[in-house]
């Protein structure tokens, strides 16, 4: 089944292969005008099945006022962190060597 679609015309085509750095000479012309002529089809298929909405609408979105408020709150007291881990010393807790000998 035949289908009729826009066909491109000798000018854009020129320009198409002066932007794929084709030379007129080393390409087979007619071979080259069919090609972009059916890719030029398969993008008006494809333009059948665009919707209109919004594509942003797929992700989900948050409200600006559902987000928490930005208040500033106590945190735990040194003591407290203390308490969390025998290898508190200076302000700083004390991890395992994740890197090897050579960092």
């Amino acid at each position: 089944m035949a289908t009729t679609h826009k066909k491109i015309d000798q000018e854009t085509l020129e320009n198409l292969l002066y932007l794929s750095r084709l030379s007129p000479e080393s390409t087979d012309m007619e071979t080259l005008k069919k090609q972009v002529d059916e890719i030029v089809g398969y993008f008006e298929i494809l333009s059948k099945y665009d919707d209109s909405e919004n594509p942003y609408d797929a992700y989900p979105s948050t409200q600006v006022e559902k987000l928490r408020g930005d208040e500033v709150v106590e945190g735990l007291e040194i003591t407290d962190v203390k308490k969390v881990s025998k290898d508190f010393m200076d302000g700083y807790f004390q991890v395992p060597k994740v890197l090897g000998a050579g960092a």
